[in-house]
């Protein structure tokens, strides 16, 4: 139960740090806002750091597995930003809410879980529910919605990661995540820098805060519970989407979209109430 309730946390904290994004990708790069936001998440982490110690945050076990999940969770969130610059929010979390469908299809391969046949074939209507929210026609097919989607074939990796990580410190995990993408933004910012106004820097130092906190949430979450018992309260993510993209963006969903994610939400609840009948078989 407290894993489910770190993961609600994180996933509605996850959805403000997606509004604040939205509104600062309007004027600043992707690299940009990673930048300044990894700044302000490291501040907020440096006295967890201290107490922790650098000697084991440095020495983080399967120093490749770790380098893994940091790219991933990298590329993940550029992705999400990306897209979210071009789409609505809502479009954008309907996409990314195919992440549980993806570890569902990994959880074989990659977490050595038996995949029965029920579960294959939620995973193949969820899949079904990404194609009617995506629209492919060669008007609306477009690239910011592929970009949405690869995201969240990333951010399924990342959880089936963070949780073969699952003996990592906390803190540990949270750190690399902030230094990778202070890297990334680094690396990119310099191309298209906007000098921010004090308002707009005190929302990215905010971002930075929000965003380490829910990354932590979810971290915790995964250590407390299996991924295929708390992935899918991150279908709590639409409807926090949904209410926030209207109140602040004025955006509203096409029909397409809510088809689509409530396929994608069934299937998804179909594959949680499977394997809660199967913890209580075993």
């Amino acid at each position: 139960m407290l894993g489910i309730a770190m993961m609600l946390l994180g996933i509605f904290l996850f959805v403000v740090n997606d509004v604040m994004g939205k509104w600062l990708v309007a004027t600043y790069s992707v690299g940009q806002v990673l930048l300044l936001r990894s700044v302000a998440a490291l501040v907020l982490l440096a006295p967890m750091i201290w107490r922790t110690g650098l000697r084991e945050i440095v020495s983080a076990p399967q120093p490749g597995l770790q380098v893994l999940r940091v790219t991933l969770s990298t590329a993940e969130v550029a992705c999400f930003y990306w897209a979210v610059a071009y789409l609505p929010l809502a479009d954008v979390v309907t996409f990314y809410m195919s992440g549980p469908i993806w570890v569902t299809a990994l959880a074989g391969p990659m977490l050595g879980e038996r995949i029965g046949w029920r579960r294959w074939s939620a995973v193949l209507v969820g899949f079904a529910g990404v194609v009617i929210a995506l629209q492919p026609s060669p008007s609306s097919f477009s690239l910011p919605s592929l970009v949405a989607v690869a995201g969240s074939f990333f951010f399924a990796l990342l959880m089936i990661t963070t949780r073969k990580l699952r003996r990592t410190n906390d803190v540990s995990l949270v750190t690399w995540q902030t230094v990778a993408a202070l890297l990334f933004g680094a690396a990119t910012a310099p191309v298209h820098w906007v000098t921010p106004t004090w308002r707009d820097l005190g929302l990215l130092a905010l971002l930075g805060v929000v965003a380490a906190v829910a990354h932590m949430c979810v971290n915790r979450s995964l250590k407390l519970a299996p991924a295929a018992v708390v992935v899918p309260y991150q279908y709590t993510q639409i409807a926090w989407a949904v209410l926030l993209g209207f109140l602040i963006f004025g955006d509203i969903p096409g029909a397409p979209v809510f088809v689509g994610s409530a396929v994608i939400v069934a299937a998804g609840l179909y594959i949680f109430l499977h394997e809660q009948q199967l913890a209580k078989k075993s």
